[in-house]
């Protein structure tokens, strides 16, 4: 039986020419159904129709190769084949989400935006830390010597002091699962850096600053730290995923490979995460006591270098802990623990050498 006629605006996808039509929905069998003014009797299945609701009414385009187009006004008629769909199904929920409304949309949209930045900030970054454990560590090895390679030219070895600080490093346990290898470079620069291979970079302007070999053990637990941790890798793996997930979401991934070639020549410079950086003063404190060395040597050097910055970065702002609270951390640590020290002549002998 035939029900609900109404009049409509009909487009044969081939003319631009409209014809008036009269539609009907037929019930029983789940079709739309009309002539057209050539005399052509068409069926269309309601499941097989588009809908696309307006301002200007509703719109119902079907077929694959050819679109064909009817526009309908009678808002009763419009009512009508909301309410079959809906009790047969025939609504899909891409079409229900674009009758929620702007509002819901705009709040939709809003929700998509807060887990993309959940996921950016919190998801993406612990996912990669764990992808670090599938690559072999060969791969530490080559970044670091890539790295090492693309800055050697630029770095004033001192070869008398990178002897003296090896045999210094040969003196002490650092808990580490690969070779370290231990470099000073001559440079007022009061810094160090590790590279992901084992490689661990000394510049002359922080030997300078620091007054016994305690001090020197606190340094080089702290950077052999970042190599047992593989916190160069984990840092790459953060960044290439960041930007991985961005250009998922933007669609554009043609920098990735520059992004890789970016974080390999610049290791020494990499900012690690308050995170990293906490867990190598808190292993760089193991390795003190258990080469019982006095661990407020690394508070000490913290304190001094505190000293040298004229500027005061708030820790917020900072990817590295700002150095008033890793010297509260530290001091708190040489608090709680029971800390048995011992003389250690060598080490003494060989640290007044490095400060010739």
């Amino acid at each position: 039986m035939m029900n609900n006629k109404t009049t409509a605006v009909f487009y044969d996808g081939n003319s631009s020419v409209p014809q008036q039509i009269e539609l009907s929905l037929n019930k029983l069998n789940a079709t739309l159904e009309f002539q057209m003014s050539d005399g052509t009797h068409c069926k269309w299945l309601v499941k097989d129709v588009f809908f696309d609701k307006r301002a200007t009414g509703l719109h119902l385009k079907y077929g694959s190769e050819v679109i064909q187009h009817i526009k309908i006004k009678d808002d009763h008629f419009i009512n009508t084949i909301h309410h079959f769909r809906r009790e047969n199904g025939h609504i899909s929920w891409y079409q229900k989400l674009l009758d929620l409304g702007f509002a819901a949309h705009f709040g939709i949209a809003l929700a998509i935006l807060g887990i993309i930045g959940l996921c950016y900030v919190y998801v993406i970054p612990w996912a990669a830390e764990q992808s670090v454990n599938l690559i072999p560590e060969e791969y530490d090895n080559k970044l670091g010597n890539s790295a090492w390679a693309g800055n050697e030219y630029f770095m004033n070895v001192d070869s008398k002091k990178t002897k003296l600080l090896n045999d210094f490093a040969k003196q002490l346990n650092l808990k580490n699962t690969k070779n370290l290898k231990f470099i000073v470079v001559k440079s007022d620069e009061i810094n160090a850096f590790a590279l992901p291979d084992g490689r661990i970079v000394v510049f002359t302007g922080i030997l300078e600053e620091m007054k016994n070999y305690n001090e020197l053990v606190g340094l080089l637990g702290h950077e052999a730290s970042h190599v047992n941790n593989r916190h160069s890798m984990k840092m790459l793996c953060r960044s290439l995923s960041g930007y991985l997930f961005i250009s998922v979401i933007l669609g554009d991934a043609n920098g990735i490979m520059a992004t890789i070639g970016d974080n390999i020549n610049s290791f020494q410079s990499l900012s690690f995460s308050r995170e990293f950086e906490r867990q190598a003063d808190a292993d760089g404190f193991k390795i003190l006591l258990a080469n019982k060395v006095n661990p407020q040597g690394m508070s000490n050097l913290f304190k001094r270098l505190k000293q040298n910055n004229f500027v005061s970065i708030p820790e917020f702002l900072s990817s590295h802990p700002v150095t008033e609270n890793r010297i509260e951390y530290i001091d708190k640590m040489v608090k709680n623990q029971k800390i048995t020290t011992i003389n250690h002549p060598q080490l003494e002998s060989l640290f007044a050498k490095l400060k010739q």
